[in-house]
Protein backbone atom coordinates (compact mmCIF):
# COMPACT_ATOMS: atom_id res chain seq x y z
CA UNK A 1 0.00 0.00 0.00
CA UNK A 2 2.74 2.85 1.28
CA UNK A 3 5.15 2.66 -2.11
CA UNK A 4 1.50 2.31 -4.23
CA UNK A 5 0.14 5.18 -2.56
CA UNK A 6 3.41 7.43 -2.49
CA UNK A 7 4.29 6.65 -6.55
CA UNK A 8 0.61 7.38 -7.86
CA UNK A 9 0.13 10.84 -4.98
CA UNK A 10 3.59 12.02 -5.12
CA UNK A 11 4.48 15.18 -6.42
CA UNK A 12 6.36 15.87 -9.13
CA UNK A 13 8.89 17.33 -7.84
CA UNK A 14 11.63 14.80 -7.25
CA UNK A 15 14.39 16.83 -5.21
CA UNK A 16 15.64 15.49 -2.37
CA UNK A 17 12.84 15.69 0.69
CA UNK A 18 15.61 17.58 2.80
CA UNK A 19 16.44 20.24 0.07
CA UNK A 20 12.77 20.39 -1.03
CA UNK A 21 12.06 20.82 2.39
CA UNK A 22 14.75 23.66 3.03
CA UNK A 23 13.62 25.72 -0.30
CA UNK A 24 10.41 25.58 0.88
CA UNK A 25 10.29 26.24 5.07
CA UNK A 26 11.76 24.65 8.18
CA UNK A 27 9.24 22.31 8.58
CA UNK A 28 6.63 23.58 11.37
CA UNK A 29 6.91 22.61 15.06
CA UNK A 30 4.27 21.12 16.85
CA UNK A 31 2.27 19.97 19.81
CA UNK A 32 -0.24 17.74 20.87
CA UNK A 33 -2.58 17.64 24.23
CA UNK A 34 -4.47 14.66 24.84
CA UNK A 35 -7.80 14.46 27.42
CA UNK A 36 -8.33 11.39 29.32
CA UNK A 37 -11.04 10.07 32.08
CA UNK A 38 -10.77 8.88 35.50
CA UNK A 39 -12.22 5.57 35.98
CA UNK A 40 -13.17 2.85 38.30
CA UNK A 41 -11.11 -0.05 36.84
CA UNK A 42 -14.37 -1.84 39.56
CA UNK A 43 -17.55 -0.51 38.47
CA UNK A 44 -16.54 1.50 34.96
CA UNK A 45 -17.58 4.57 35.86
CA UNK A 46 -15.67 7.98 35.58
CA UNK A 47 -14.49 9.47 39.22
CA UNK A 48 -14.11 12.84 40.18
CA UNK A 49 -10.60 12.24 40.94
CA UNK A 50 -8.37 13.45 38.97
CA UNK A 51 -6.90 15.74 42.03
CA UNK A 52 -4.80 12.16 42.84
CA UNK A 53 -4.23 11.19 39.43
CA UNK A 54 -1.90 14.52 39.17
CA UNK A 55 0.05 14.24 42.25
CA UNK A 56 0.74 10.86 41.44
CA UNK A 57 2.11 11.65 38.12
CA UNK A 58 5.70 12.83 39.27
CA UNK A 59 7.37 12.50 36.14
CA UNK A 60 5.38 14.44 33.19
CA UNK A 61 5.88 17.64 35.68
CA UNK A 62 4.44 20.29 33.59
CA UNK A 63 3.19 18.31 30.68
CA UNK A 64 -0.11 17.54 33.28
CA UNK A 65 -2.62 19.39 33.77
CA UNK A 66 -6.46 19.38 35.50
CA UNK A 67 -9.20 19.78 33.03
CA UNK A 68 -12.73 21.44 33.22
CA UNK A 69 -14.22 18.46 35.50
CA UNK A 70 -12.30 16.88 38.37
CA UNK A 71 -13.35 13.42 36.10
CA UNK A 72 -10.37 14.08 33.56
CA UNK A 73 -6.50 15.39 32.91
CA UNK A 74 -4.97 16.70 30.02
CA UNK A 75 -1.50 16.02 28.95
CA UNK A 76 0.60 18.57 26.98
CA UNK A 77 3.74 18.01 25.00
CA UNK A 78 6.67 20.28 24.74
CA UNK A 79 7.19 21.78 21.22
CA UNK A 80 7.89 19.01 18.74
CA UNK A 81 10.43 19.43 15.83
CA UNK A 82 10.35 15.74 14.55
CA UNK A 83 7.27 12.77 14.48
CA UNK A 84 9.88 11.39 16.59
CA UNK A 85 9.96 14.13 19.42
CA UNK A 86 6.11 13.73 19.55
CA UNK A 87 5.76 9.47 19.59
CA UNK A 88 8.23 9.62 22.88
CA UNK A 89 6.33 11.51 24.20
CA UNK A 90 2.90 10.49 23.47
CA UNK A 91 3.56 6.97 24.44
CA UNK A 92 5.62 7.70 27.59
CA UNK A 93 2.84 10.27 28.90
CA UNK A 94 -0.23 7.62 28.63
CA UNK A 95 2.69 4.75 30.49
CA UNK A 96 3.04 7.15 33.47
CA UNK A 97 -0.37 8.44 33.53
CA UNK A 98 -1.40 4.40 33.85
CA UNK A 99 0.89 4.28 36.40
CA UNK A 100 -0.15 7.29 38.20
CA UNK A 101 -3.59 6.46 38.21
CA UNK A 102 -3.32 2.89 39.19
CA UNK A 103 -1.24 4.05 42.63
CA UNK A 104 -4.46 5.74 43.36
CA UNK A 105 -6.29 2.72 42.33
CA UNK A 106 -7.90 3.86 39.64
CA UNK A 107 -7.74 3.80 35.61
CA UNK A 108 -7.29 5.97 32.70
CA UNK A 109 -9.08 5.43 29.42
CA UNK A 110 -9.13 7.81 26.05
CA UNK A 111 -12.14 8.19 24.65
CA UNK A 112 -14.69 10.94 23.15
CA UNK A 113 -17.32 10.26 25.76
CA UNK A 114 -17.60 8.33 29.51
CA UNK A 115 -18.84 5.36 28.42
CA UNK A 116 -20.05 4.19 31.92
CA UNK A 117 -21.02 7.33 34.42
CA UNK A 118 -23.79 10.51 34.30
CA UNK A 119 -21.48 13.43 32.80
CA UNK A 120 -23.85 16.26 35.23
CA UNK A 121 -22.30 13.66 38.05
CA UNK A 122 -18.61 14.98 37.54
CA UNK A 123 -17.55 17.87 39.68
CA UNK A 124 -16.33 21.05 38.16
CA UNK A 125 -12.65 21.38 38.83
CA UNK A 126 -11.52 24.54 41.40
CA UNK A 127 -11.18 27.21 39.60
CA UNK A 128 -12.88 30.77 39.52
CA UNK A 129 -13.43 30.53 35.77
CA UNK A 130 -14.34 26.96 35.79
CA UNK A 131 -17.10 28.11 38.26
CA UNK A 132 -18.01 30.93 35.97
CA UNK A 133 -18.19 28.78 33.01
CA UNK A 134 -20.50 26.70 34.69
CA UNK A 135 -22.67 29.01 36.10
CA UNK A 136 -23.06 30.78 32.81
CA UNK A 137 -24.05 27.98 30.78
CA UNK A 138 -26.02 25.63 32.98
CA UNK A 139 -26.45 22.15 31.57
CA UNK A 140 -24.73 23.04 28.75
CA UNK A 141 -21.60 22.35 31.80
CA UNK A 142 -22.04 18.78 30.52
CA UNK A 143 -20.35 19.55 26.77
CA UNK A 144 -17.16 20.15 28.53
CA UNK A 145 -17.50 16.31 29.86
CA UNK A 146 -15.88 15.47 26.63
CA UNK A 147 -11.90 14.55 25.58
CA UNK A 148 -10.37 15.55 22.76
CA UNK A 149 -7.11 15.76 21.24
CA UNK A 150 -5.98 19.21 20.31
CA UNK A 151 -2.60 19.91 17.57
CA UNK A 152 -0.92 23.05 17.78
CA UNK A 153 1.16 23.90 14.64
CA UNK A 154 3.58 26.50 14.71
CA UNK A 155 3.03 29.50 11.95
CA UNK A 156 4.78 32.68 11.13
CA UNK A 157 1.95 35.15 12.43
CA UNK A 158 -1.82 35.60 13.15
CA UNK A 159 -2.35 37.19 9.79
CA UNK A 160 -0.59 33.84 8.04
CA UNK A 161 -2.96 31.54 10.51
CA UNK A 162 -6.47 33.14 9.00
CA UNK A 163 -5.46 32.55 5.62
CA UNK A 164 -4.14 29.01 6.91
CA UNK A 165 -7.50 28.17 8.65
CA UNK A 166 -9.25 28.84 5.68
CA UNK A 167 -7.53 26.63 3.80
CA UNK A 168 -7.95 23.63 6.54
CA UNK A 169 -11.81 24.11 6.42
CA UNK A 170 -12.86 21.93 3.79
CA UNK A 171 -10.83 18.97 5.77
CA UNK A 172 -12.38 19.14 8.81
CA UNK A 173 -15.32 16.26 8.47
CA UNK A 174 -12.27 13.73 6.95
CA UNK A 175 -10.45 14.57 10.51
CA UNK A 176 -14.04 13.58 12.78
CA UNK A 177 -14.12 10.68 10.93
CA UNK A 178 -10.61 9.57 11.02
CA UNK A 179 -10.59 10.29 15.09
CA UNK A 180 -14.14 8.87 15.78
CA UNK A 181 -13.83 7.29 19.26
CA UNK A 182 -16.64 8.07 20.75
CA UNK A 183 -19.72 5.99 20.18
CA UNK A 184 -21.28 5.46 23.82
CA UNK A 185 -22.23 7.12 26.82
CA UNK A 186 -23.72 6.61 29.95
CA UNK A 187 -23.85 2.75 28.69
CA UNK A 188 -25.69 3.28 25.81
CA UNK A 189 -24.68 3.35 22.03
CA UNK A 190 -25.38 6.82 20.84
CA UNK A 191 -25.91 5.64 16.98
CA UNK A 192 -23.04 7.92 16.21
CA UNK A 193 -19.08 7.03 16.13
CA UNK A 194 -18.54 10.46 17.53
CA UNK A 195 -20.49 11.30 20.12
CA UNK A 196 -18.35 13.60 21.33
CA UNK A 197 -18.53 16.15 18.30
CA UNK A 198 -22.26 16.17 18.81
CA UNK A 199 -22.02 17.45 22.39
CA UNK A 200 -19.36 19.43 22.19
CA UNK A 201 -20.82 21.15 19.17
CA UNK A 202 -23.92 22.34 21.26
CA UNK A 203 -21.98 25.30 22.51
CA UNK A 204 -22.42 28.24 20.99
CA UNK A 205 -18.96 29.17 20.20
CA UNK A 206 -17.63 25.74 19.19
CA UNK A 207 -17.93 24.14 15.69
CA UNK A 208 -16.56 24.97 12.42
CA UNK A 209 -15.09 28.23 12.26
CA UNK A 210 -16.35 31.04 9.15
CA UNK A 211 -14.07 32.02 6.29
CA UNK A 212 -12.03 34.96 7.05
CA UNK A 213 -10.21 37.03 4.96
CA UNK A 214 -8.33 38.80 7.43
CA UNK A 215 -7.30 38.82 10.69
CA UNK A 216 -9.72 42.00 11.07
CA UNK A 217 -12.68 39.93 10.19
CA UNK A 218 -11.55 37.44 12.58
CA UNK A 219 -11.24 39.80 15.57
CA UNK A 220 -15.09 41.16 14.78
CA UNK A 221 -16.20 37.75 15.06
CA UNK A 222 -14.59 37.30 18.40
CA UNK A 223 -15.93 40.45 19.20
CA UNK A 224 -19.09 39.54 18.38
CA UNK A 225 -19.30 36.46 20.74
CA UNK A 226 -18.07 38.14 23.48
CA UNK A 227 -20.65 40.77 23.38
CA UNK A 228 -23.51 38.10 22.89
CA UNK A 229 -22.38 36.52 26.09
CA UNK A 230 -21.75 33.65 24.11
CA UNK A 231 -18.29 33.23 25.90
CA UNK A 232 -16.33 34.78 28.79
CA UNK A 233 -12.77 35.17 27.70
CA UNK A 234 -11.37 34.44 24.43
CA UNK A 235 -9.75 31.15 25.63
CA UNK A 236 -13.54 30.26 25.19
CA UNK A 237 -13.34 30.79 21.35
CA UNK A 238 -13.81 26.68 20.70
CA UNK A 239 -14.07 27.33 17.14
CA UNK A 240 -12.12 23.48 15.88
CA UNK A 241 -9.68 25.97 13.86
CA UNK A 242 -8.04 28.43 16.37
CA UNK A 243 -5.66 31.02 16.89
CA UNK A 244 -3.41 31.30 19.45
CA UNK A 245 -3.68 34.73 21.40
CA UNK A 246 -0.25 34.25 23.36
CA UNK A 247 1.96 31.22 20.97
CA UNK A 248 2.23 31.62 17.11
CA UNK A 249 0.24 28.52 16.41
CA UNK A 250 -2.59 27.65 15.11
CA UNK A 251 -5.24 25.08 17.10
CA UNK A 252 -6.56 22.53 15.21
CA UNK A 253 -9.38 21.16 17.71
CA UNK A 254 -11.89 18.32 15.92
CA UNK A 255 -10.52 15.41 16.95
CA UNK A 256 -11.73 13.22 19.54
CA UNK A 257 -9.03 11.84 21.82
CA UNK A 258 -7.15 9.17 19.99
CA UNK A 259 -7.70 5.53 21.73
CA UNK A 260 -3.83 4.86 21.49
CA UNK A 261 -0.82 6.93 21.06
CA UNK A 262 -0.10 5.43 17.68
CA UNK A 263 -3.72 6.86 16.36
CA UNK A 264 -2.79 10.08 18.04
CA UNK A 265 0.70 10.17 16.49
CA UNK A 266 -1.12 9.50 13.14
CA UNK A 267 -3.68 12.47 13.92
CA UNK A 268 -0.83 14.85 15.22
CA UNK A 269 1.39 14.44 11.99
CA UNK A 270 -1.36 14.14 9.14
CA UNK A 271 -2.84 17.68 10.86
CA UNK A 272 0.76 18.91 10.54
CA UNK A 273 1.33 17.77 7.24
CA UNK A 274 -2.24 19.28 5.96
CA UNK A 275 -0.91 23.01 7.91
CA UNK A 276 1.84 22.35 6.26
CA UNK A 277 0.15 22.13 2.66
CA UNK A 278 -1.68 25.39 3.84
CA UNK A 279 1.19 27.48 4.80
CA UNK A 280 2.73 26.81 1.11
CA UNK A 281 -0.71 27.75 -0.19
CA UNK A 282 -0.86 31.00 1.70
CA UNK A 283 2.98 32.07 0.38
CA UNK A 284 1.87 31.01 -3.11
CA UNK A 285 -1.00 33.10 -2.83
CA UNK A 286 -3.92 30.36 -3.37
CA UNK A 287 -7.03 31.70 -1.81
CA UNK A 288 -8.70 29.41 0.51
CA UNK A 289 -11.99 27.28 -1.11
CA UNK A 290 -15.00 29.14 -0.48
CA UNK A 291 -17.21 26.57 1.18
CA UNK A 292 -21.01 27.28 2.73
CA UNK A 293 -21.31 27.11 6.16
CA UNK A 294 -24.28 24.87 6.29
CA UNK A 295 -22.71 22.26 3.88
CA UNK A 296 -19.59 21.86 5.99
CA UNK A 297 -21.92 21.61 9.42
CA UNK A 298 -23.52 18.77 7.14
CA UNK A 299 -20.80 17.56 6.37
CA UNK A 300 -18.76 17.30 10.05
CA UNK A 301 -22.24 16.06 11.28
CA UNK A 302 -22.23 13.20 8.53
CA UNK A 303 -18.42 12.25 9.42
CA UNK A 304 -19.86 12.00 13.13
CA UNK A 305 -22.34 9.88 12.48
CA UNK A 306 -20.50 7.15 10.15
CA UNK A 307 -17.06 7.92 11.22
CA UNK A 308 -14.38 5.68 8.75
CA UNK A 309 -17.05 3.22 8.70
CA UNK A 310 -19.49 4.97 6.57
CA UNK A 311 -19.19 7.75 4.31
CA UNK A 312 -17.58 11.25 4.74
CA UNK A 313 -18.67 13.98 2.89
CA UNK A 314 -16.41 16.50 0.76
CA UNK A 315 -18.15 19.72 1.68
CA UNK A 316 -16.34 21.36 -1.62
CA UNK A 317 -18.02 19.05 -3.90
CA UNK A 318 -20.84 17.72 -1.69
CA UNK A 319 -19.74 14.13 -2.83
CA UNK A 320 -20.42 11.66 0.11
CA UNK A 321 -17.54 9.45 -0.15
CA UNK A 322 -16.55 5.83 0.88
CA UNK A 323 -14.16 6.07 3.89
CA UNK A 324 -11.67 4.39 1.80
CA UNK A 325 -11.61 7.36 -0.83
CA UNK A 326 -12.01 9.16 1.90
CA UNK A 327 -8.69 8.94 3.34
CA UNK A 328 -6.88 8.72 0.52
CA UNK A 329 -8.19 12.22 -0.50
CA UNK A 330 -7.18 13.97 2.98
CA UNK A 331 -4.10 11.81 2.54
CA UNK A 332 -3.45 13.05 -1.28
CA UNK A 333 -4.02 16.93 0.25
CA UNK A 334 -1.34 16.23 2.58
CA UNK A 335 0.96 14.49 0.78
CA UNK A 336 3.08 17.54 -0.04
CA UNK A 337 3.32 18.81 3.32
CA UNK A 338 4.08 15.30 4.69
CA UNK A 339 6.92 14.97 2.18
CA UNK A 340 8.26 18.43 3.34
CA UNK A 341 7.94 17.11 6.79
CA UNK A 342 9.69 13.58 6.15
CA UNK A 343 6.11 11.93 7.48
CA UNK A 344 5.10 10.89 4.27
CA UNK A 345 6.11 6.74 4.82
CA UNK A 346 4.75 7.25 8.70
CA UNK A 347 1.38 7.95 7.97
CA UNK A 348 1.29 6.14 5.26
CA UNK A 349 1.96 2.94 7.16
CA UNK A 350 -0.40 4.03 10.43
CA UNK A 351 -3.13 5.01 8.06
CA UNK A 352 -2.53 1.25 7.05
CA UNK A 353 -2.45 -0.04 10.46
CA UNK A 354 -6.00 1.66 11.10
CA UNK A 355 -7.61 0.59 8.27
CA UNK A 356 -6.91 -3.22 9.05
CA UNK A 357 -7.56 -2.61 12.97
CA UNK A 358 -10.56 -0.88 12.25
CA UNK A 359 -11.37 3.36 13.50
CA UNK A 360 -11.59 3.53 17.70
CA UNK A 361 -15.44 3.63 17.39
CA UNK A 362 -15.38 0.11 15.87
CA UNK A 363 -13.61 -1.39 17.70
CA UNK A 364 -15.39 -0.25 20.82
CA UNK A 365 -18.62 -1.22 19.36
CA UNK A 366 -16.89 -4.95 18.41
CA UNK A 367 -15.59 -5.58 22.12
CA UNK A 368 -19.65 -4.84 23.07
CA UNK A 369 -21.13 -7.22 20.56
CA UNK A 370 -18.76 -10.62 21.81
CA UNK A 371 -20.22 -10.70 24.83
CA UNK A 372 -23.00 -7.60 25.37
CA UNK A 373 -21.09 -5.86 28.15
CA UNK A 374 -20.77 -2.72 28.22
CA UNK A 375 -17.82 -3.00 30.82
CA UNK A 376 -16.17 -4.71 28.05
CA UNK A 377 -15.55 -1.68 25.85
CA UNK A 378 -14.11 0.03 28.92
CA UNK A 379 -11.45 -2.72 30.04
CA UNK A 380 -10.90 -2.21 26.42
CA UNK A 381 -10.13 1.17 26.17
CA UNK A 382 -8.18 0.68 29.25
CA UNK A 383 -5.82 -1.99 27.42
CA UNK A 384 -5.42 0.31 24.60
CA UNK A 385 -4.80 3.32 26.15
CA UNK A 386 -1.85 1.38 27.86
CA UNK A 387 -0.82 -0.61 25.07
CA UNK A 388 -1.25 1.06 21.73
CA UNK A 389 -2.61 0.02 18.70
CA UNK A 390 -3.18 -3.92 17.72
Amino acid sequence: MENRFLAAHGTRDRTPLGTRAANRADPPTFGVEEEFFIVDPRSRRILSRAPEVLSNARHLGGHLCAEFTRAQVETNSPVCGTSEDAARFLRSARLELVRAAAGAGLAVIASGTPVLGDPASARVSDGTRYADIATHFGALREAHVVCGCHVHVGVPDRETAVEAAGHLRRWLPFLVALSANSPFQEGRDTGYASWRTITWNRLPSAGPPPLFRSLAEHERAVGALAGSGAILDRHMVYWDIRLSDHLPTLEIRVGDVAATADEALLFAVLTRGLVTRALSDVRHGVPAPEIDAPALRAAIWRAARDGLEGRVPDPLTGEPLPATLALDRVLGAALPGLEANGDAALVVGLLDRVRAAGSGAARQRAFLDRRGRITDVVDHLAVQTREGLP
